[in-house]
């Protein structure tokens, strides 16, 4: 290890991540045309020094600085007394210094002018960014429901970088605030590079057409596996039809949401228990909400495995109550009665404050039957 890093190491100093592409070849290539002013100052610099030194026989560092403030047009005047002939040698450096200004003046302004160097620029510095992120989404494609999903995530204090292939995306991370952006298709090596996805916790393909959530679904698992990556991705998708959300559900996709699915649910939900569905509306999807709502696994070991629900007595004890049970099949039962026997490696849904629901966990996880339910 070299003494440097060894420096560092004990430093703890951590070379901050850089980015699978860094955009430094289109970086320098904006700067080539810099070169011949650049070139053509040191030239002008060097034969200047020269010049002076052997014309008038000038210092080294007098040289230099006469040479300064005359190819600069500065006007300081004379160092020391200069001959007709250094006279006539200081004109055409003015001549020239102004000549190379000149050029260099209307390189920027063509520069500028084309905005691709200041593009560059931010693009590369979001890029480094990104490269700092870790378990964020990658968010494919801006539409309806990217604006909706990213405003969830930003209120849950979630990372994501928003991809797409548009040009103005730069305007429309302004308009509806995504902190990171990429100007590329999801599902090509460009954006799966620049979003940094190597570090990301999982993909969210909202596209218009299913086409594109099938691409973006194949290169992310491609990718995987490339990479080497022992956690799998967990890709969450969207589909118009339960056609295309078994079709997704094949090619990989861990979670795919059907907005008609979930507008019957929600109506079904409305219609058959409303008093249960007004509660909801009024506590869980508030951001101030005072309750939660978390699963709970009963284990094979716990005391709770096999016995009625009544039994735990979560709501005189905690406050918490049983809204639903997952089978270890993954069956759903909505609103188990107290006789339903809560079965080994289910999972028990709980409704309550957060204190509460610590409390019930902290209850189902125990091996014995709790002291303050012995002698209930």
């Amino acid at each position: 290890m070299k003494p440097i890093e060894k420096f560092k190491k004990f430093l703890g100093w951590r070379d901050a991540p850089k980015p699978h592409i860094t955009l430094n070849e289109e970086y320098y290539a904006h700067l080539a045309p810099f070169r011949l002013p650049l070139i053509l100052t040191v030239l002008v610099m060097l034969i200047g020094t020269l010049g002076y030194m052997t014309i008038d026989g000038f210092s080294l560092m007098d040289a230099i600085y006469q040479t300064g403030i005359t190819f600069t047009t500065v006007g300081f005047g004379e160092i020391s007394p200069i001959s007709n002939m250094g006279r006539i040698f200081t004109i055409t450096l003015i001549i020239f210094g102004f000549i190379i200004f000149s050029i260099a003046i209307g390189i920027i302004a063509e520069v500028v002018k084309k905005g691709e160097f200041q593009k560059t620029v931010k693009e590369r510095r979001m890029l480094y960014e990104i490269a700092k992120l870790k378990h964020h989404f990658v968010v494919c494609y801006h539409n309806e429901f990217t604006i909706q999903v990213t405003r969830q995530l930003r209120a849950n204090h979630i990372p994501f970088v928003v991809v797409d292939p548009r040009e103005d995306m730069e305007e429309i991370a302004k308009k509806y605030h995504y902190p990171y952006f990429v100007s590329a298709e999801p599902h090509t090596e460009e954006g799966i590079l620049k979003s940094h996805l190597s570090s990301a916790k999982g993909v969210i393909t909202l596209a218009d057409n299913v086409a594109d959530n099938i691409a973006t679904i194949a290169s992310t698992r491609l990718y995987e596996t490339e990479i080497g990556r022992t956690r799998k991705f967990l890709i969450i998708a969207n589909a118009k039809s339960y056609e295309d959300e078994q079709k997704l559900i094949k090619l990989g996709a861990d979670k795919v949401v059907t907005a008609t699915k979930l507008m019957a649910q929600r109506i079904n939900a409305m219609a058959a228990r409303p008093e249960m569905e007004n509660l909801l509306q009024e506590f869980l999807y508030k951001k101030d909400t005072p309750l939660d709502m978390e699963e709970a696994k009963v284990s094979k070991t716990s005391w709770l495995a096999l016995k009625k629900i009544k039994v735990a007595r979560f709501r005189d004890i905690a406050n918490v109550t049983i809204i639903g049970i997952r089978q270890k099949d993954n069956k759903f039962i909505p609103m188990p009665k107290g006789d339903t026997i809560i079965m080994p490696e289910s999972k028990l849904l709980l409704i309550g404050t957060s204190e509460g629901i610590t409390k019930a966990k902290k209850i189902i996880h125990k091996k014995e039957k709790p002291e303050e339910l012995k002698y209930v």
